[in-house]
């Protein structure tokens, strides 16, 4: 499994379209229900957004793949105070969060 923890700022005024944004994501994933595949978004109150993606080395297309992600991606930049950081992350603590 790879697990990568993006984490970036919107501008506050685009916040809610972002979320949206995310939004079809899950609506498609939920739709094409790709094997190998886990996905958490969390909206902090300052408009961070934070993703962890879970995935299988033969599903990780699976998320890029999607015609809602690309669109997610389109405008990214432009609706970032922060821009997106991605890294690699390692669970340290999990009690009934996520399933391992």
């Amino acid at each position: 499994m790879k697990r990568t923890l993006i984490r970036y700022k919107t501008r506050p005024e685009m916040a809610d379209t972002n979320a949206a944004l995310i939004a079809a994501v899950f609506a498609e994933l939920k739709d094409a229900r790709p094997e190998g595949v886990r996905y958490l978004t969390l909206r902090l109150e300052d408009d961070h957004f934070i993703h962890l993606v879970e995935t299988e080395a033969d599903a990780a297309s699976a998320i890029p793949g999607l015609a809602a992600f690309r669109l997610f991606q389109s405008g990214i930049r432009e609706r970032c105070i922060e821009p997106p950081e991605a890294g690699g992350a390692i669970i340290v603590g999990n009690y009934r969060m996520l399933d391992q």
